[in-house]
């Protein structure tokens, strides 16, 4: 450590400054990480050329402290890797070569952090070099309640969902690897409320962070974007990702479906339901958008390039997102552009916004929810009053709760207390990039 700056050594499996999910999360939560301190980053050979053109084209104040190293199994050990096909055995194989990897590169560091996957029912294996370990963060998909997976995915989905809920389980419960990671790890980062309970963690350990953010959009203006697109005499309503049942776009439709039907036709003509995103469901959602007589007023949009993506945000009234996931990537972006948010009350979405922001529908069965988001739609549609409220809470609330920056410094005040526990010498600690 140099002048009470410590290097940080980073594993991330995931890292593409091109990518979104895990793999954008793990790239800027590496980039506000190097703001603070030194950090040397391992990542598969897969992302060094995204890595490496990204740092061409761009000029990042904290490049100097940015260090990749590329670390991959040989090909005779991951032969039989196809894609998502046997990833989950390849990163275990992966994480206990990383081992051997940093041990051969004579790699100085003051700690590790095993920043991603993100999963929490899979192990690190970084407490072996001996230096204080952060975990996180960590989390994971809730089993989707019975009767909203059965009514739109069917048997076979179910059946799905809870095969991987035991795998987890078993995990959680049998994983001896496991077990050690919580055992040795100073920091465990988690997602949501149910990390902890799930592991049985131990709470002085335990930082609260979801793993998603937003950056505030370059062209951002300090208005309230849904607000403002009402005067238009136009209601958008925005819900983007992947056409899995995971994400409950059916209940999105259906809700939409309900609200449309309950208007006069001059209430009708202005109002528009938006769904960005690719997957196998898609065929099955179209199939019920021209069921409920929608067709004239759902579209569907492929995937596209971010900066596209935000033409969508700005247009938008407000963001419908009944999704049954542990997170939610999407949420920290519509609140980035002052969006309403209209979700589930539950761990994941439901953990990203509070009420200054939206309204949370809590799990009854699927009629009732789909009743419950009709009528806030229709509450907002129809009170400007409360959507110029929720926007700018929206704004407030992204820009308090939800940036990168904001998760970078809570990142490194966890270093500074693993490695300068006296309150003194943390004063003499100072970043070495400003944000």
């Amino acid at each position: 450590m140099k002048n009470n700056i410590p290097t940080i050594l980073i594993t991330a499996y995931a890292v593409n400054p091109y990518k979104g999910s895990e793999d954008g999360t793990g790239w800027n939560m590496v980039a506000e990480i190097a703001k603070q301190q030194k950090t040397v980053v391992i990542t598969r050979e897969n992302n060094q050329e995204a890595i490496e053109k990204f740092l061409k084209e761009n000029s990042l104040s904290q490049v100097d402290n940015l260090n990749f190293e590329y670390f991959d199994l040989p090909y005779w050990m991951r032969f039989w890797k196809k894609g998502g096909r046997g990833a989950l055995l390849y990163f275990y194989l992966w994480q206990m070569g990383l081992v051997f990897f940093i041990l051969k590169k004579k790699i100085q560091f003051d700690i590790a952090h095993h920043l991603n996957f993100h999963n929490d029912w899979t192990s690190s294996f970084l407490w072996l070099l001996g230096k204080p370990l952060v975990w996180g963060p960590i989390g994971h998909h809730p089993a989707t309640p019975k009767k909203y997976l059965m009514g739109s995915a069917g048997k076979k989905e179910y059946l799905l969902d809870r095969f991987k809920w035991n795998v987890k389980n078993f995990f959680w419960n049998v994983d001896p690897f496991l077990k050690i990671t919580k055992w040795k790890a100073k920091k465990i980062i988690t997602i949501n409320s149910s990390v902890a309970s799930c592991l049985g963690l131990d709470p002085h350990k335990e930082i609260r962070l979801p793993a998603v953010a937003a950056s505030i959009p370059r062209d951002h203006k300090d208005h309230f974007n849904s607000y403002l697109n009402s005067k238009n005499n136009e209601f958008n309503v925005l819900s983007v990702g992947r056409f899995v049942p995971l994400k409950g776009f059916d209940i999105t439709i259906k809700s939409f479906g309900h609200f449309y039907h309950t208007q006069e036709s001059a209430v009708q003509k202005k109002l528009q339901l938006t769904l960005v995103g690719k997957g196998p469901q898609k065929p099955a959602l179209v199939e019920l958008v021209n069921s409920l007589g929608l067709q004239e007023v759902v579209q569907f949009i492929e995937w596209m390039p971010k900066s596209e993506l935000h033409r969508y945000f700005r247009t938008a009234a407000l963001f419908l997102f009944p999704s049954h996931e542990g997170a939610g990537m999407v949420i920290p972006e519509a609140l980035s552009f002052n969006l309403p948010i209209l979700c589930f009350d539950n761990e994941g979405p439901g953990e990203l916004m509070d009420d200054s922001c939206g309204f949370k529908v809590p799990y009854t069965t699927p009629a009732v929810s789909i009743l419950k988001f009709s009528r806030y739609l229709d509450l907002l549609f129809h009170s400007d009053e409360k959507r110029f409220a929720l926007s700018q809470g929206a704004g407030i609330y992204f820009k308090n709760n939800l940036t990168w920056e904001r998760k970078g410094k809570i990142i490194t005040k966890a270093y500074q207390d693993l490695l300068f526990p006296d309150q003194s010498l943390k004063t003499t600690y100072t970043p070495l990039v400003e944000a």
